[in-house]
């Protein structure tokens, strides 16, 4: 299954599985095959053991993603019933919006992509290139960091083309400085986000040059997967939920973390390590 996908490329080296969105030519734009494909990849890899970190990146050099793929119609399909896009077969055209008699029946379009919305709990690192902007922040919203390439930019063209901005400014509130998001979402298409400020304001981790972005992506990536599983997963957690709760409260749900995500074997394991006086080879950032 991991191989026969229409719109993403999937290998696995060791513990890191690397997801590609394979859309060139439409700037990784996802139609509503991509949608179902990475709800159904997302959802797989809760499963497989073998996978510990998650590398997505675009094809290509122009863009990571641009959103949803314009030429698939946004709106009532016919009937105005039934039309629900993760229901449906990949590579059938299917429309998404309203769906209902009322604005209040709506499916989100890129509401099932992101690993997190797909219950997917292991580390996923956004390795991107050239434009990402629109619905791409569906998926930078839920990975764990960024590394950009110093090709990257940024930006949100829903106002520019008469929409609202809504749900992809929403999930970057969680990484961006509000007045950061306000200005790209109201200047639309009018400017772009290099990759070094977003840097600066805290939304990419790391810069570096096109070349590079592979291998770094990948060091990280090898460094967690060598950490053990379940203690990564509990730290996973434990940050996430406190995005979600006050100080207080997550603090309070520490301790159940810490419990779920501590092994006696790999504590008894790093415990060794350190009074023999093994050190990791590091690198300064």
């Amino acid at each position: 299954m991991m191989g026969d996908f229409e719109t993403l490329l999937f290998r696995q080296d060791g513990g890191v599985a690397w997801v590609t969105l394979n859309r060139p030519e439409v700037h990784n734009s996802f139609n509503s095959a991509m949608q179902i494909e990475l709800r159904q990849l997302w959802r797989s890899l809760r499963y497989d053991d073998s996978v510990r970190v998650v590398v997505l990146t675009g094809a290509g050099t122009k863009a990571f993603c641009t959103g949803i793929d314009r030429a698939e119609a946004m709106g009532t399909p016919a009937g105005g019933r039934g039309a629900d896009p993760l229901e449906a077969q990949a590579g059938t055209k299917v429309n998404v919006g309203v769906t209902g008699d009322t604005p209040f029946m709506f499916d989100d379009p890129g509401a099932a992509i992101g690993p997190k919305s797909c219950d997917l709990h292991k580390p996923v690192i956004a390795a991107v290139n050239g434009m990402a902007c629109g619905g791409a922040f569906y998926l930078l919203g839920e990975v764990e960091f960024i590394i950009a390439s110093e090709e990257a930019t940024f930006f949100d063209p829903h106002v520019t083309y008469g929409m609202t901005a809504a749900f992809e400014p929403i999930q970057m509130l969680a990484r961006m400085p509000f007045g950061e998001v306000m200005r790209m979402s109201l200047l639309g298409t009018a400017e772009r986000m290099s990759a070094r400020r977003a840097c600066e304001i805290g939304l990419v981790s790391e810069v570096v040059p096109a070349g590079e972005l592979a291998s770094v992506a990948g060091w990280a990536a090898s460094v967690i997967a060598a950490a053990p599983p379940l203690a990564v997963q509990g730290t996973l957690r434990a940050l996430w939920a406190a995005r979600e709760l006050s100080r207080s409260q997550a603090i309070g749900l520490g301790y159940a973390f810490v419990g779920l995500g501590t092994d006696q074997g790999s504590l008894d394991e790093g415990q060794r390590a350190f009074a023999s006086g093994q050190r990791s080879e590091w690198r300064l950032r």
